[in-house]
């Protein structure tokens, strides 16, 4: 484990550094804002379910399953309790001072999985570079944003058939 520990704050010692990019920093930012308590895939997913009426009632489960998802990762977080990184300094506020899993990571790869299933597939490059923005500005470990990808797209997955109406309608 600590071979992961190091590698964990290698990473995040590098990607962090390039946040001294005024540009990436802003970027990182502006994503690391939009993406709080999964507020940009919600957004998004209730603004496409008032525009597709024919699979609106897919769109809302698909926007449940996201923020489903988030929820779940913020009571695993609540019960792994992993401090964020100290060792650089953030360029973001954080709404909690657990790192384990990424809230953000977990809701942008259920939204990703989700959303894709029908049909948005620009969403996955939009899904990474919010999962990046949590290591650039600093507040999680790579591990934890692999986590909470994987938290999110399995949670999305497991409830893929019932967001399209499905056997478990």
């Amino acid at each position: 484990m600590d071979d992961l520990d190091d590698m964990d704050h290698r990473i995040v010692t590098a990607l962090r550094a390039c946040g001294t990019d005024p540009r990436v920093a802003g970027a990182a930012r502006a994503l690391s804002w939009a993406g709080e308590h999964g507020a940009l895939w919600l957004a998004a997913g209730l603004a496409s379910a008032a525009v597709d009426g024919p699979r609106r009632r897919a769109w809302l489960r698909g926007t449940a399953l996201t923020a489903g998802a988030h929820v779940v990762s913020m009571g695993v977080k609540r019960i792994v309790r992993r401090p964020r990184p100290a060792h650089v300094v953030p360029l973001v506020r954080t709404a909690g001072r657990h790192s384990f899993p990424s809230s953000h990571a977990t809701s942008a790869a259920a939204a990703a999985v989700a959303f894709g299933a029908l049909g948005v597939h620009a969403v996955w490059p939009l899904a990474a570079a919010v999962c990046a923005s949590r290591l650039v500005v600093g507040v999680h470990y790579p591990s934890d944003v692999a986590a909470g990808a994987a938290l999110g797209a399995l949670t999305a997955r497991l409830g893929a058939d019932w967001m399209r109406g499905g056997p478990r309608d």
